[in-house]
């Protein structure tokens, strides 16, 4: 075995590891450097990183704008709080933002992690309605859906067969149902939204894909019925976007100018700051807003992370816009959708998969059960590509600047993990 850096054998055993069974975990892979859409590991080896760090450094890594960008902040101001205070990044990050966003989307909450500003929104909406005297504090939310790991995200994931089941019968109580995908089961929902009339606060999607909970499309109809759906109830909707916002799926820079609908509150991370530091970012409706101002001091939005709006963070993130305003991101995504969609399709013959889909800059094997996902990824990490399959999914989610060669590797090695591992498992 390859000798290990001393940080990593002195710190290995004090590391708890994120969606992990530590007892029986293979030894995660020590990375000394990054650069581009490279990973260098501690002995040596190079892997292309297919996932681009959960979807995050879409840039790739170390883009000389946004380190510039970072160290010029570092040198000024690295962090003020903003209760009170206020610094030129956040304030010039929430007007860009502002300008992106359809509609009146034009209010800005920041926090630091995308499962908090899913809480955040949440909060919003139900706050909304007390503000207004009604107790409405419940989400319509769907199978397949994932929105993070904090305890009220948890309760919007799929409560069955989501990574939160465990705690079924803990978490608030939430209506959760199939998404609409035809007028009659808009329709249906719609009579299910009557009977549940004054209790619902809003209803919460991954819009057009549902990302960690199987990597599942569904196309704007979904959507629009859902728009139609609030609208007739009274509810308020919410795109959390922290996935596929940012120019993943190609048409747009957000999911719902792909889809031609406004929801009333949208959630952004991941792709916000390029992957290299965390920020996330909550942005309402000017309905939502004017809920919240009053006489009344309770009815502010009492809420307010440490780092909300980190200035290095802030800076980081509007580099990462300037990348996606001058340097040709969405065609990219697309560019590489093409190149998945040819590439992937082989896997279709393959006996043990069920499904090969591409949307955008995600291309995804399906098997027919649960992946070896320890195998799987072993077999791509030894032809030099970084993936992470879970649950019955292979999946790659490169940076958008992944050129045609490294797109090549990683749709090839994914094809032939899973032909190795149909080969030995099918016979």
């Amino acid at each position: 075995m390859t000798q290990q850096p001393d940080w990593y054998t002195r710190g290995r055993r004090h590391v708890w590891l994120p969606y992990t069974q530590m007892q029986t975990v293979r030894p995660p892979l020590p990375v000394t450097s990054a650069k581009g859409v490279r990973l260098t590991l501690a002995d040596g080896r190079e892997l292309v990183d297919g996932i681009s760090s959960w979807w995050a450094t879409v840039h790739g890594y170390r883009h000389p704008h946004i380190e510039a960008a970072i160290q010029r902040q570092l040198e000024t101001l690295p962090h003020v709080m903003l209760g009170g205070l206020a610094h030129e990044q956040a304030y010039i990050l929430a007007e860009r933002l502002a300008a992106m966003l359809p509609g009146d989307l034009n209010h800005v909450f920041y926090s630091d992690s995308g499962s908090v500003a899913v809480e955040v929104a949440m909060k919003m909406a139900a706050q909304f309605w007390l503000n207004q005297g009604q107790r409405r504090v419940k989400f319509l939310c769907f199978r397949g859906g994932y929105h993070g790991d904090t305890f009220a995200t948890m309760s919007v994931c799929d409560p069955d067969e989501g990574m939160h089941s465990l705690f079924k019968g803990a978490l608030l109580e939430q209506l959760v149902v199939d998404l609409p995908r035809n007028p009659a089961q808009e329709a249906a929902l719609g009579e299910l939204l009557d009977r549940h009339r004054g209790e619902l606060a809003g209803i919460i999607v991954e819009p057009l894909v549902q990302g960690a909970g199987g990597m599942v499309f569904h196309d704007a109809f979904t959507l629009q019925a859902l728009r139609r759906l609030a609208d007739a109830h009274d509810l308020l909707l919410i795109f959390d976007e922290i996935f596929v916002g940012l120019a993943r799926l190609g048409d747009d820079m957000f999911a719902c100018r792909i889809a031609g609908v406004q929801p009333d509150i949208v959630t952004l991370s991941k792709a916000l700051t390029g992957g290299t530091l965390p920020l996330a970012a909550t942005i309402a409706s000017a309905r939502i807003y004017e809920g919240f101002l009053s006489d009344d001091p309770l009815h502010a939005l009492m809420h307010g992370p440490t780092y909300m709006g980190n200035a290095m963070g802030c800076a980081a993130a509007n580099a990462s816009l300037d990348l996606f305003e001058q340097e040709p991101r969405l065609e990219q995504s697309r560019t590489i959708g093409r190149q998945l969609e040819r590439l992937l399709a082989p896997a279709r013959d393959l006996s043990g998969v069920r499904d090969v889909r591409v949307r955008g800059a995600i291309g995804v094997i399906q098997l027919d059960g649960t992946a070896p996902a320890d195998l799987l990824s072993a077999a791509c990490i030894a032809r030099g590509v970084w993936l992470r399959p879970f649950r019955d999914i292979l999946y790659t989610t490169p940076p958008l600047i992944t050129n045609e060669a490294d797109i090549t590797q990683i749709a090839t090695v994914m094809v032939e993990a899973v032909t190795e591992w149909s080969n030995e498992t099918r016979g």
